[in-house]
This record gives C-alpha cells, structure tokens and sequence, in this order.
C-alpha cells in the first residue's frame, strides 16, 4: 500500500466515523432526543465540485493503469462525500440539558435571546456567538417554539 493509498483510507474512514456519529451517535448521546427538527441543506455546490475533482482524479488513474486499490478508495470516499451532501438531512437535536447543532452540543443556559427573522430564520444569541437555525419547514418552527414553553 502506498502514501496515497494510505491517506486515501484514512480520509475515508474519517468521513464514514463522521456519517456514523451524525447519524447514529448524537441520538445516544446526552440522553433522550425529545426533539429532532430536519434543517436545510447547505454546501451543495462545495460537493458537487469535490466530487468532480475525485472523478478526474478516477479518470487519471484508470487511463494510466493506477492501482486498483487507489481507484477503489477514490470510489469510496466519492460515496460518502455525495451521502454526507445530498442524501443525509442536517438536523437538530433537543435533549434535556440542551440540543445539538452542527454536531456540538449547547446547552439551553447559554441561550441570551431568540428571535426569527422575516423570512423564517430562527435566530439564537449565545455568548459570543449567533446561531442562524433555518428549518425545511416553516411548522417546525412552532414546534420548536412549543417544545421551548413545554420543557422551560
């Protein structure tokens, strides 16, 4: 196995432990989702270029009789760039102590103050930070608004 077949499997195994966590992994963690809200997808040029990039990577090594294995790797984490953009739903987690967004856990005691905007946007102030929470539908937004009475 060479260098790059090395790195290749290493990218690729990150990228699957990360579908895994983002799947699998925040629903086990910090107890019980009490509610899971799908958000927009972002990012799909970014993708769509990075796909297309590992696709003219493909093409040199099969035209210049690579290894098979390189091919197969680059195969791979094609798969799961286009499983992480396109076919997987970003989303937020509420749980007791807190919610998950973008895969970090906060906790509801760093919220300062929550608005929405005019074009559906919930917006939520922390410490230092601004979240801009963008929901696929705009009746979520009141669930979210009914679990935040409900559980506060």
């Amino acid at each position: 196995m060479s260098l790059t077949d090395s790195v290749l499997l290493i990218f690729t195994a990150l990228m699957l432990l990360y579908a895994i966590y983002d799947e699998f992994g925040m629903n086990l963690l910090k107890g019980k989702t009490l509610l899971k809200v799908p958000l927009k997808r972002r990012n799909r040029i970014d993708c769509l270029i990075f796909v297309g990039l590992i696709a003219i990577l493909i093409y040199r090594n099969v035209t210049a009789n690579g290894a098979i294995l390189t091919t197969y790797l680059l195969i791979s984490l094609a798969l799961i760039a286009v499983y992480i953009s396109y076919i997987r739903w970003p989303k937020i987690l509420f749980k007791t102590q807190g919610f998950f967004y973008a895969n970090t856990f906060i906790e509801y005691n760093r919220i300062k103050a929550m608005n929405l905007s005019e074009d559906g946007i919930l917006v939520m102030d922390l410490e230092r930070r601004r979240l801009l929470i963008q929901v696929t539908q705009l009746d979520d937004l009141e669930r979210i608004y009914h679990f935040f009475v409900e559980n506060q």
